[in-house]
Formats: C-alpha cells, sequence, structure tokens
C-alpha cells in the first residue's frame, strides 16, 4: 500500500465521507473512490459500508485504521527527532498559565515532548487582572484562559484543562464554619475588583456580577495579582471565587478555601494569537485536542 493510499484511507476512515476526505487532500472524489477499491482489491476484504447516506467503517476496517494510525504516528515521531538532530536546535514555546496550573497540564506536555521531541513548553505567570497583554505583545506565544475569550485578534483552541470552583474567605468570616459555598452567598459579601484591563465578560464567567438570584454582588476593593487577593481576603476586606486549583496548591494561614456547590464547570482552553502561524505552537495544539481535557 503506498503512503498516498495510506493518508487517503485514514483520512476517509475520520471524516467518512468521499467529498470531505477529497477536499480535504485536494484531489478529486474519483481519486479518492479509487484508492479505496484498490486497497480492498488487494487485501480481499471491504473497509467501508456505504450505501446513498451514509459511509462506516465495517470491523476489518476499524482495526487497519487503528494497526496504521500507529504505523504513522510512528513515522512522525521517527522524522521529527531526525529533524531536530539535523538542525541541533529546539523550539521553546512559552505558555502562559495562573499559578500552578502548569503542573496540573504535566500529561499533555509529557505527551507533546514525545510528539515532538525537538520542541518544549516553558512556563510564564499571569494573572486575572490582565490576562492577554502578554499574548499580544509576543511575550508569551499561548495562554490557557477560563473561556469563553471572545476576542477578535486571538484563536480559541482546544480546551485543555477543566475544574470546579472555590469561594476564599477568611478563617473567622462565617462562611467558613459552614464548610461549602454557593454563588448566593455572594450576594452577601464583597468580591475584588480586577479593574478595566481584563474585558467584563471574561471576570464575569468566573466572578459573576449577580447571584442566581438576581442581587448584585458588590466590587471592591481593587487588586492586580492572586497574592494581592489573597491578602484582602485574609484580612476580611472580601471574598472571592477562584479555580479549585488554588485550594490545591495553596494554603495560606488565615484563609479558608470553600467548594462552590453550585457553581458550573470551567472549561480552560488554548488561546494564541491569530496571526501566529508557528509550526511548534499548531502542534501543542493537535496535541492538546487529541489528549482532551485534563480534569483537575
Amino acid at each position: 500500500m503506498e503512503l498516498r493510499d495510506i493518508e487517503i484511507f485514514l483520512t476517509l476512515a475520520e471524516e467518512l465521507h468521499f467529498g470531505r476526505t477529497a477536499e480535504r487532500l485536494h484531489v478529486s472524489q474519483a481519486r479518492v473512490s479509487q484508492a479505496i477499491a484498490k486497497q480492498e482489491r488487494r487485501l480481499g476484504v471491504v473497509l467501508f459500508d456505504r450505501t446513498s447516506r451514509r459511509v462506516a467503517l465495517t470491523p476489518v476496517g476499524r482495526r487497519l485504521r487503528e494497526d496504521l494510525q500507529q504505523a504513522v504516528d510512528l513515522l512522525r515521531e521517527g522524522l521529527a527527532r531526525a529533524e531536530a538532530a539535523g538542525s541541533g536546535t529546539r523550539q521553546t514555546l512559552r505558555l502562559g498559565v495562573f499559578g500552578h496550573a502548569g503542573h496540573e497540564l504535566r500529561p499533555l506536555i509529557e505527551a507533546f515532548r514525545s510528539r515532538h521531541p525537538g520542541s518544549d513548553v516553558r512556563f510564564g505567570e499571569i494573572n486575572g487582572s490582565d490576562p492577554f497583554t502578554a499574548l499580544r505583545t509576543g511575550e508569551h506565544d499561548a495562554h490557557v484562559l477560563w473561556l469563553p475569550v471572545a476576542e477578535p485578534d486571538l484563536t480559541v483552541g482546544p480546551t485543555v484543562l477543566t475544574g470546579g470552583r472555590v469561594l476564599a474567605v477568611s478563617a473567622d468570616h462565617p462562611l467558613a464554619e459552614r464548610g461549602t459555598a454557593s454563588l448566593e452567598d455572594l450576594g452577601d459579601n464583597h468580591v475584588v475588583d480586577f479593574g478595566p484591563a481584563a474585558p467584563e465578560y471574561w471576570i464575569a464567567a468566573m466572578v459573576p456580577t449577580r447571584t442566581p438570584l438576581g442581587r448584585r454582588i458588590p466590587r471592591g476593593p481593587a487588586a492586580r495579582t492572586f497574592h494581592e487577593v489573597l491578602s484582602l481576603v485574609a484580612s476580611g476586606q472580601c471574598v472571592h471565587p477562584l479555580g479549585e486549583i488554588a485550594a490545591r496548591y495553596n494554603s495560606p494561614p488565615g484563609i479558608v478555601f470553600l467548594p462552590v456547590h453550585d457553581a458550573p464547570t470551567i472549561h480552560y482552553a488554548l488561546t494564541w494569537r491569530s496571526t501566529d502561524d508557528s509550526h511548534t505552537l499548531h502542534a501543542l495544539a493537535q496535541t492538546a485536542a487529541d489528549l482532551g481535557p485534563i480534569s483537575m
């Protein structure tokens, strides 16, 4: 089986549509049909069940797809290693994350390094008060940001992390004794004001402006960094919702992290400048898409 025929088979196995396969590979639909028919004649088995309405892999076709995909992946890895050895250089991406999120991303980074031995990832820190500037200036190549991100100059890639939410309160706050919190509790307390650098829609995804019953959630005092938030919470000036990762890696004195039992799951996605066509960046995005979201 020629490499081009393998590529046609694997693409059709993914698309399950002759027209889309032809368009994706920039060949005619007849070329796709001929390649599949040739493979089936050579192997003496039917690889796809075709009707006027659908295309589906047969059991033999599914097994062949698995075997060929493994072979293709090994081939790509070998070529990547050879290319890296030949160039003698490493392509390092600068990835902005919140706090200790880089630790949670270990499965993704390890998979990326395995697939692309000539590439690596270096973490930088971002905070909720200014999530986009380092990305737009090129200081970072990509950020891992909670969704939604609706910025016309930024591309939102695959979701890489999911997790719950906690409410940071001072140890002597009345809520601390309850062991849990709800979004409605925010209406009785002030939360941090992150200022104008972060869009309101994006902040509201983590810190809503109103409770489920419609009460306004007071904002202020102001803070810019995670440590400023913790200082304000510890002094009793406010409470503040955070991703549950904050409770996993931090145990500051005078602060209690309460699970917010009715908060929706937070989704964090890989985000980059839409004008960035870096091969290494898109390789990381493809690895993330193949791996799927990591649950914190």
